[in-house]
């Protein structure tokens, strides 16, 4: 009995044992860790300011609605606009001797025709195949066939009456030569004064590319410069931006164009720039044409109608034809068609500067009967010319 309650006892002491290491064991393990107390957050630094934004609020003093003045609404609130300033108007160079001021402009024409007869005709012995050379030059420079063969006739026949040839004798027998083929009887004037005591009017006709609009603006420069007032009608309405081409020119001399909607009727507006030349009490209407068209009508019938459309109110004063000087024989033939619609008055000769050659002058004018009265000689506004036959020639011929 004494053994059993032994064995108890020491059972029990030794769960004892084990119940205090194991609570031991659980009492060495590592606690978790506490909850993390919550940050001290700093407010981020204030973004930058400029101007009055930076400095420190102030305090101001503030009117009460009673004390605002608030609009009756009895006049509108009118913002004025800035004026636009209207572009310069610019005072033409005179025409007066324009003509000798750019004979430096005719010096490849100097060249072909009359450098090259002065050194031919300067030969010791003109025979045969000399004056075949000196023909041969004329015909190169546009002059055509029938006043080559009277210039030349005319040459041998002084020439053997001449006897010596000394430089200044030749460079006048060829001059006054020269000079007689141009025509200097011809009126050159362009005709700007209306028989009913209206403003003058100017059509302007030709292909495209003959420098047609850009002429017809130079024109109205030429005219303003000689004291006229002119309004431009702008009826090229099939070719793009030829109206605005044609007011850009007016306005830098303060020339009033007339224009229609692109694609309208050329007739219509060439009828309304003559019926404001006549309110505003112009001197010249200069009409622009159509040099092609992209209808069905023919370029030659639109031109007739316009003819006929601005003779409601008068006449024609002027029908200029321009011509490109370098097309050569081909703008005798566009001279010819055009010549058979209206009846043109005088020719325009552009691009005369450059590899044109002077010859072109006599052949035209020998083609349609009328005289060459405007030549281009350059691309700047004051480079159109009246023709003057002796400042011509003394430029071809040189000094």
């Amino acid at each position: 009995m004494d053994i059993v309650i032994l064995a108890v006892v020491i059972a029990v002491v030794v769960l004892g044992a084990l119940g205090g290491l194991i609570v031991g064991s659980r009492r060495t393990k590592q606690l978790p860790p506490p909850p993390p107390t919550a940050p001290d957050i700093t407010a981020p630094p204030a973004e930058p300011h400029v101007g009055d934004e930076a400095e420190t609020p102030r305090e101001e003093p503030r009117r009460t609605v009673e004390e605002v003045d608030l609009p009756d609404g009895s006049a509108p609130v009118v913002i004025e606009e800035p004026p636009t300033e209207a572009p310069a108007i610019e005072i033409p160079e005179p025409t007066a001797g324009r003509l000798v001021r750019l004979r430096t402009r005719l010096s490849r024409s100097q060249n072909v025709l009359g450098k090259g007869l002065l050194t031919l005709l300067s030969r010791e012995h003109l025979d045969e195949d000399t004056w075949e050379e000196i023909e041969d030059t004329l015909l190169t420079s546009d002059i055509g066939v029938q006043p080559t063969q009277e210039l030349v006739e005319r040459l041998r026949a002084r020439v053997k009456v001449l006897g010596t040839r000394t430089p200044a004798e030749l460079r006048g027998l060829l001059r006054e030569e020269l000079i007689t083929l141009v025509d200097p009887s011809m009126d050159r004037t362009v005709h700007t004064e209306n028989e009913t005591g209206g403003p003058g009017i100017v059509m302007v006709v030709g292909v495209n590319g003959t420098g047609k609009t850009t002429t017809t603006g130079k024109l109205a420069r030429v005219l303003v410069a000689d004291g006229n007032t002119v309004v431009l009608g702008a009826a090229d309405t099939f070719r793009a931006a030829a109206a605005d081409q044609l007011e850009t020119w007016g306005e830098r001399v303060g020339a009033h164009t007339v224009r229609g909607p692109e694609g309208g009727d050329p007739a219509s507006v060439a009828f309304d720039a003559v019926k404001e030349g006549k309110e505003m009490a112009a001197d010249v209407v200069l009409i622009d044409t159509a040099g092609r068209l992209h209808t069905k009508t023919g370029l030659m019938d639109e031109l007739g109608k316009v003819k006929r459309v601005v003779e409601k109110h008068a006449p024609l004063d002027e029908v200029l034809l321009v011509l490109d000087a370098t097309t050569g024989q081909n703008g005798l033939v566009q001279a010819r068609v055009f010549a058979e619609v209206v009846n043109i008055t005088g020719i325009v000769l552009t691009k005369l500067d450059g590899t044109a050659k002077g010859g072109i002058v006599v052949a035209v004018q020998r083609e349609l009967g009328v005289p060459v009265k405007l030549i281009g000689l350059g691309e700047g506004a004051d480079d159109l010319a009246p023709f003057e036959p002796d400042a011509f020639v003394d430029a071809l011929i040189g000094e």
